[in-house]
């Protein structure tokens, strides 16, 4: 049986988005790589063997509990939403929670992988071939507007899944909790998976995993400058480090060069010492009076709370206050 054809609003960072950043972040002190783009084709398979290494309890813990709390959840948010995806790549996780819903009027995913979104997409029309859904490739992190569903939903539901909101600056995603308040709207609801704070030994073997699979995804971010920027990084010249900050709260992923090198990115030079870093990504952790003072800063009242029963992973429920 073929695949159905997938529409997908394709709003995606255009290839000099992606040459700008990287140029701007491997000139600047610290040198950075931005981490929104780890996820092309490729890093996207990679991902999602990360999420099944035995270090890795991010995804299987949130997976377990949307399927131990899936009817609170759904009885928390109520009958008749519109759920709005952020991020939500293959999808393993929202069919979960779409399972457990009541009636659900629309879903919205909106992720940065073309491939990821007409993939889940097809799979989601077959699995649930009422459901009206409306894929949009967008960087979320940037303005972006929303097709307009069929039904009127009882209320918009965010869905933030998989402690992404950890890769932003404490500012910036405060910023960004007041731009999801918005989407949501007057009466909505975000539910937002969050890795809660642990021992410095849990997290680094989490992001230094035996197999070395997140150390090929790190590394596939300079497989992918090569390609799409006539980049000459030599990969076996580079290692991948993560390492626990605890002051700051954040898991940091290093890019550490491991000699002196001079790397060509779109017809400019960068040099490397050995020993010297790029900070690929940060992962901030939190504990749950922090992230609900944090959404209320933001506009929204703390409403749920569901844990694992070691406390590594935590799913939140919110609910837009009035004045949002």
């Amino acid at each position: 049986m073929s695949n159905p054809k997938v529409a997908v609003l394709d709003l995606a960072p255009a290839e000099a988005e992606f040459r700008d950043q990287v140029i701007s972040g491997l000139a600047g002190k610290p040198r950075t790589l931005p981490s929104k783009f780890f996820y092309d084709e490729r890093g996207s398979e990679l991902f999602l063997k990360i999420c099944e290494v035995p270090e890795y309890y991010i995804t299987r813990t949130e997976m377990k509990l949307l399927d131990d709390r899936g009817p609170e959840i759904a009885a928390a948010v109520g009958a008749k939403v519109e759920l709005i995806g952020l991020g939500t790549g293959a999808g393993t996780k929202t069919r979960l929670l779409l399972a457990h819903l009541k009636n659900p009027t629309a879903y919205l995913p909106v992720d940065i992988s073309i491939e990821q979104l007409t993939i889940s997409t097809a799979a989601f029309g077959r699995e649930f071939p009422s459901l009206e859904i409306l894929p949009v490739c967008a960087d979320y992190l940037q303005p972006f507007d929303l097709p307009t569903p069929r039904h009127v939903p009882a209320r918009k539901v965010v869905y933030f899944p998989g402690s992404t909101l950890g890769n932003l600056e404490p500012d910036c995603a405060e910023e960004f909790l007041q731009k999801i308040a918005e989407l949501a709207g007057k009466n909505g609801m975000l539910l937002i998976g969050v890795d809660l704070k642990k021992a410095r030994d849990v997290l680094e073997r989490a992001y230094n995993d035996a197999a070395g699979v997140t150390a090929e995804f790190n590394l596939n971010l300079l497989e992918r400058a090569n390609r799409e920027l006539d980049a000459d990084f030599d990969l076996p010249q580079w290692r991948h480090h993560a390492l626990y900050n605890e002051k700051a709260g954040r898991i940091e992923m290093h890019l550490i060069s491991e000699v002196v090198q001079t790397v060509r990115v779109a017809g400019r030079e960068f040099e490397f010492g050995p020993g010297e870093h790029i900070i690929s990504e940060y992962s901030y952790k939190y504990s749950q009076p922090q992230l609900t003072e944090m959404a209320g800063r933001a506009g929204m009242q703390f409403r749920e709370f569901w844990t694992d029963r070691e406390q590594l992973f935590g799913l939140f429920l919110f609910i837009v206050e009035e004045r949002a």
